[in-house]
C-alpha cells in the first residue's frame, strides 16, 4: 500500500498518495511523511521503515528510511553498491565494518560510504540498533535555477 504524502499548498496541507503523485510527476516532491504513514517491512533481522523511495531532481535510486536491527543481527554482511550512502546511528550500539576494518558503532555516529566502498553495520548490543539511511545515485544535472532568475 502506498503511503500518503503531505504537501503544503496555499497554506493548507493536502494529502496525496504516492501512486497519484507518481502519475502526475515521476520525481519526488517537497513534502512530509510521518512515521505512521511510512511503509514498514519486517525481515529476519528487524524492520525497515521507508519514508521516501522516489527519484528526485538530482538523484535516482534514492532511499530515505530508518532500519531497526535486532540484537545480534545485521541486515547483510558488509557489501558494496553504486549508490552513495549516509547511515546515522540514533539508538543502540554495534560494530561498523568499513573497507575490512571493524570498530564500535554508537548513537551519534554518521557513516558516509562512497560508491563501491565496502561497508556494513551489525547490532552487537542487547537493545535494537536504529539508524537513518540516505542512499542515492546522482543524476548528471545542472543545479536548478532559483525561481525568478534567468527569466524563469
Amino acid at each position: 500500500m502506498k503511503r500518503p504524502v503531505l504537501y503544503l499548498l496555499g497554506g493548507a496541507w493536502l494529502a496525496l498518495s504516492l501512486a497519484g503523485a507518481a502519475q502526475e510527476s515521476p520525481l519526488a516532491r517537497t513534502g512530509v511523511v510521518s512515521e505512521e504513514a511510512a511503509r514498514v517491512e519486517t525481515f529476519g533481522w528487524g524492520r525497515l521503515i521507508t519514508y521516501f523511495d522516489a527519484d528526485t531532481y538530482s538523484s535516482t535510486d534514492s532511499l530515505t528510511a530508518v532500519a531497526v536491527i535486532d540484537p545480534g543481527k545485521q541486515i547483510h554482511p558488509p557489501h558494496v553498491h553504486s549508490e552513495e550512502e549516509y547511515l546515522m546511528v540514533v539508538e543502540g550500539e554495534g560494530t561498523w565494518s568499513v573497507e575490512g576494518r571493524e570498530f564500535d558503532a554508537k548513537a551519534g555516529d554518521i557513516l558516509y560510504a562512497a560508491p563501491w566502498d565496502e561497508h556494513g553495520i551489525r547490532n552487537t548490543g542487547t537493545e535494537p540498533l536504529r539508524f537513518v539511511v540516505f542512499k542515492w545515485n546522482p543524476r548528471p544535472v545542472e543545479p536548478m535555477p532559483k525561481p525568478g532568475e534567468n527569466g524563469s
